[in-house]
């Protein structure tokens, strides 16, 4: 049995040939760009330009340096709150309109988020430092 093939209809083509046009316009921009500054940036390279950048100071020691886990642990916990609470300003926009059901879904969201920050708040991943580091 053959397989049929489709021709794609003119107005299907013609609805995503603003979406083509887009993507080809955003690349030439890019391609331009990195042109430009490829013509234009300086050449002159010396010891000093190519060091690492440390806001003026010298760098010392190595760059392997361990931070304490509580440094990423929070900055995780501030993630998960900040992108929740992203997901609050619509909802509070527009749940008059949405009804009831919207309103008790956005109060069951809001109670997550007061239970999982209560946990955290008691495990003590909060503090940035704990009371056994304070001895």
């Amino acid at each position: 049995m053959e397989a049929m093939t489709t021709v794609p209809s003119s107005d299907f083509l013609a609805a995503h040939s603003v979406i083509l046009s887009f993507a080809l316009v955003a690349i030439g921009f890019l391609v331009v760009n990195l042109l430009v500054w490829w013509l234009i940036r300086p050449r002159r390279f010396s010891e000093e330009k190519l060091t690492t950048y440390e806001c003026g100071e010298s760098p010392e020691g190595s760059a392997w340096v361990q931070f304490n886990i509580r440094f990423y642990v929070f900055a995780l916990i501030f993630i998960v709150f900040d992108v929740e609470a992203v997901f609050l300003f619509p909802w509070a926009a527009v749940f008059r309109e949405l009804g009831m059901l919207a309103f008790v879904e956005g109060l069951v969201f809001i109670g997550i988020l007061v239970v999982a920050l209560a946990y955290v708040w008691r495990k003590g991943d909060l503090e940035w430092v704990r009371s056994e580091d304070r001895a």
